[in-house]
């Protein structure tokens, strides 16, 4: 196992909430009819949805891991650091709409006041005043918000299709090319800002070094170091399977749509479970997986 069992656990509990909560953030959308803010509803007709915006999502996916590098490679952080503060504060305002629909009547255009204000407070806090308990807490709430945008325009068949090259890249930027690392690294480092879910942890040989330091005169302490592991998920791994989910839902209801859920779970805890240290792995071949098994489960379950 890569991490401690307390980690592992921490992660897998992190992953399960943020599937609930979008789950529920999907259903409020679709039972409640709330259209989606921001200039992202779509056309009523469902013969418009799927092939037209469907390959708009896979190329806009493309479109943005090639501008990401590309702007990493040419070291513009701020245009990064800006570009990441609109997608948190666009996230995090269809999550919050979800909620204050109710009172949030005042919208200038299609940008709905309340929620706004509140996911503009919380994305400053999470990038200008670092605290890994509120990063983590932000990450909930932005997955189930970038989601609501996707479940519409896909169905069970291209969702399929999305999850098999999805998993395909991430065995490639993993295992092959590494560019998974180097992106989290860079995120991390030069941006200080990451996206997923991210548990600092001390191994049982940095805290005995910690105790061994505090018994040292402050004079030596100046160049000592103590290596901080991290166990991270990135945010592909938990929006997708949100996604899955939430078309899931649209199609099957929310008994099917929880076990899929489940399965993803699974999938990922399987990962988590015997995984090896210091190796990297791609999550969503794994998370895949799970999510395959209970869709052919809801398929023998759902046949009439």
């Amino acid at each position: 196992m890569k991490h401690s069992w307390q980690i592992t656990l921490l992660i897998l509990g992190m992953f399960l909430a943020s599937q609930l909560i979008g789950l529920f953030v999907i259903h409020t959308y679709a039972s409640k009819n709330i259209q989606l803010p921001y200039g992202l509803a779509l056309p009523e007709k469902e013969s418009d949805k799927y092939s037209f915006y469907f390959s708009e999502l896979v190329l806009g996916f493309a479109i943005a891991v090639l501008l990401f590098i590309a702007l990493s490679k040419i070291k513009l952080e701020a245009l990064l650091k800006v570009w990441f503060f609109f997608v948190m504060v666009l996230a995090l305002g269809l999550f919050l709409y979800s909620l204050t629909y109710k009172f949030d009547k005042i919208l200038i255009g299609e940008v709905p006041i309340i929620a706004t204000i509140i996911a503009l407070l919380l994305t400053y806090f999470k990038v200008y005043h670092k605290s890994f308990i509120l990063h983590n807490f932000t990450e909930l709430l932005i997955y189930p918000g970038i989601a609501t945008v996707f479940v519409p325009i896909l169905n069970l068949y291209t969702l399929i299709f999305l999850l098999i090259l999805i998993s395909a890249y991430d065995m490639w930027a993993v295992w092959k090319s590494g560019v998974m690392q180097k992106m989290a690294k860079y995120q991390i480092k030069k941006l200080n800002i990451f996206s997923g879910f991210f548990v600092p942890y001390l191994s049982k040989s940095a805290r005995k070094k910690i105790k061994k330091l505090k018994k040292l005169p402050k004079s030596k302490l100046k160049n000592a170091k103590v290596k901080v592991n991290l166990a991270i998920l990135g945010g592909g791994d938990v929006v997708f399977p949100i996604i899955s989910s939430g078309v899931v839902l649209r199609f099957w209801g929310v008994g099917p749509a929880l076990l899929t859920i489940f399965g993803a779970f699974c999938g990922l805890a399987f990962l988590l479970l015997f995984s090896k240290k210091k190796k990297f792995y791609p999550a969503m071949p794994f998370i895949t997986t799970g999510i395959f098994v209970s869709l052919l489960i809801n398929l023998i379950l759902l046949k009439p």
